[in-house]
């Protein structure tokens, strides 16, 4: 059985097997707590409105054994519907982390929160029925490493379930992202707005299908399940 835990103490390992006891520091990353603040705020703030309406269309799919990457708060928490068995949610910000504790009670299912980064999660292959990545595949360090330990903890034929922002397909639009690229991640907590994410998901073997875009020109958004083939 899982225990709701706070961060740091040990995972237990019935449901989610291969979880490592101890989530160890890495070099990269740190503790943000103005930074996690802000984004607390920002997030509840965008919970009221189109983000929150697409994130719980998006996530109302989720089942079984779910793992939410870039967690980060854990506004997204009470979107989860009851055909969640467990969830695992991993943020690398142990002040994102502690303001995710509070959110809990909003998951009906046995939770845990992990500290840990997605270019390396701390389980086995095939333990996940889904996961969520809700703006976070921007952030990540290794785009390529990331979707390929997404692919590797998702059982043959599990979700992902995908709510990003990619780069523009019109060439200009796309330039366009590029020069902003370095400013925008300074103030959006290290996002790329050019990421090529889908070309990055099909590689790694997903199954891309039925993904609705919206958005911007200059900032696109695709939505929708990417299955693990």
């Amino acid at each position: 059985m899982w225990k709701r835990t706070r961060i740091g103490a040990l995972l237990a390992t019935g449901t989610v097997a291969g979880a490592l006891a101890v989530v160890r520091r890495q070099r990269r990353g740190g503790s943000r707590p103005v930074f996690a603040r802000w984004y607390g705020v920002l997030a509840r703030r965008a919970e009221s409105g189109e983000i929150g309406r697409r994130r719980h269309a998006l996530l109302t799919q989720a089942s079984g054994r779910v793992l939410d990457i870039g967690a980060g708060t854990g506004e997204a928490f009470k979107h989860l519907p009851g055909t969640v068995t467990a969830l695992v949610a991993l943020d690398p910000d142990p002040a994102m982390l502690r303001q995710a504790v509070g959110r809990l009670h909003d998951v009906e299912a046995p939770a845990v929160l992990v500290r840990g980064w997605s270019e390396r999660l701390p389980f086995a292959a095939a333990t996940f029925d889904t996961v969520v990545a809700c703006l976070v595949l921007c952030t990540v360090g290794d785009l390529d490493l990331t979707v390929a330990e997404l692919h590797r903890v998702l059982r043959p034929g599990g979700r992902l379930l995908l709510m990003e922002h990619v780069r523009a397909s019109e060439e200009a639009l796309a330039q366009c992202q590029d020069l902003v690229e370095r400013p925008w991640g300074w103030l959006h907590g290290g996002c790329h707005p050019n990421r090529r994410t889908l070309e990055a998901l099909d590689a790694a073997g997903f199954r891309l299908g039925g993904l609705e875009r919206y958005g911007f020109p200059v900032l696109p958004h695709v939505q929708g399940v990417a299955v693990r083939v």
